[in-house]
């Protein structure tokens, strides 16, 4: 734990072995952030990387006010699974392939009709129930290619011979205009947690997680059917919220930006779309903050990707992976900037956890097929 839990100050704290890449100006961010009034703890996870302003990747405590900004504008946004009744062995990948690339990034109006619940068919964002998104929002089908823990991957129900299908999306638009409003009445100051004001928020930040939670249901139906299989949801959380919690005897406000709770049952933490992904099961702990990474974390800022790539890459080869997997991207200039060399080993990531001593490893799964748009998405 000594080489891999970094204390950059008394109340900053970052997780990664030294194989890990994290970025200075991400260190700063959890700095700056540990600095707002009445924060008490800032943990950065193994996939931390800078954001706008807060860093992506990490755990926030605070007592008495919460920072709607710390969680940012995709409110909710968090990951799915499905089990899936679809038989590995009997997969045609050409087919799969043909299938997804002839689904919509939007479902059709008689769709939601059909399949959203009543109480949301008034919602003012309802026509983007079912839909992805971009940057780093996807739905990836997905196999068990090797199991580490037999005796938890027996207790978590999976099905070894069948795949699996992976949905990160989160609130779509609503989170960006909940988060909108705060900012233009609040610029980035934390809020009361006695005021109104607070409680105008939490209202709006729980439709915010409800909506992205039943768009991840609906995004794995949508994709179930369009390859003509079903499915049961497995298992769904949250990367991005802020919700009380209880940490060293103190009540306060946890946040998340790009974290995985770590006191909610076995986790998937995704690579990128050309490298495995793994099952684990938490172990809760309050030097993470009960949090864990949420996927590998960029190494690379969106704008520098296509001009590392394009002289390299073609996206037609970008589509094809190394480890046999295929993408879906219509967007050009997006699978430059989703390309798996933009982001960290997953491997890393992973040994950084283990070393610390929160997670236990259950099996890794191999990428099949990745659905991003079939467009240009949003």
């Amino acid at each position: 734990m000594g080489n891999t839990l970094h204390s950059v100050s008394e109340h900053v704290n970052y997780i990664a072995t030294e194989s890990t890449w994290i970025e200075s100006k991400a260190i700063q961010q959890l700095q700056t952030t540990a600095n707002l009034p009445n924060m008490l703890a800032v943990v950065g996870m193994p996939d931390l990387h800078p954001g706008r302003g807060y860093p992506i990747g990490a755990a926030f405590f605070s007592e008495k006010r919460f920072y709607p900004a710390l969680v940012g504008n995709d409110i909710g946004c968090g990951m799915s699974l499905f089990q899936t009744d679809i038989k590995r062995a009997k997969v045609n990948l050409d087919k799969l392939e043909k299938q997804l690339s002839d689904m919509t990034d939007h479902a059709s109006q008689e769709w939601l009709d059909e399949h959203v619940p009543d109480k949301m068919k008034s919602h003012r964002f309802m026509t983007s129930l079912s839909s992805i998104g971009g940057g780093n929002h996807f739905a990836e089908f997905q196999a068990v290619d090797k199991i580490l823990n037999t005796e938890l991957f027996e207790q978590s129900g999976l099905d070894k011979q069948k795949l699996l299908l992976l949905v990160h999306s989160g609130s779509r638009g609503l989170g960006q205009s909940i988060l909108r409003q705060h900012v233009e009445q609040h610029s980035h100051n934390g809020l009361d947690e006695h005021s109104d004001e607070a409680a105008t928020y939490l209202n709006a930040h729980q439709d915010a997680l409800d909506f992205s939670q039943l768009n991840r249901q609906l995004i794995g139906l949508r994709m179930m059917q369009q390859v003509k299989t079903s499915g049961e949801q497995y298992l769904d959380l949250n990367h991005n919220l802020v919700e009380p919690c209880r940490i060293d005897e103190t009540d306060g406000w946890l946040h998340r930006k790009g974290a995985t709770p770590a006191d909610r049952g076995m986790v998937i933490i995704p690579g990128s779309r050309g490298d495995y992904s793994y099952l684990v099961a938490p172990v809760a702990n309050e030097i993470s903050l009960n949090s864990l990474a949420h996927g590998a974390g960029r190494k690379w800022m969106r704008t520098e990707c296509k001009g590392r790539l394009s002289h390299r890459y073609t996206p037609l080869q970008l589509s094809r992976t190394s480890l046999g997997s295929r993408v879906i991207c219509a967007n050009k200039q997006l699978i430059y900037e989703e390309a798996p060399q933009s982001y960290k080993s997953i491997d890393t990531v992973i040994d950084s956890m283990v070393d610390v001593g929160i997670i236990q490893v259950i099996a890794r799964l191999i990428p099949v097929i990745t659905y991003k748009t079939s467009g240009d998405c949003e």
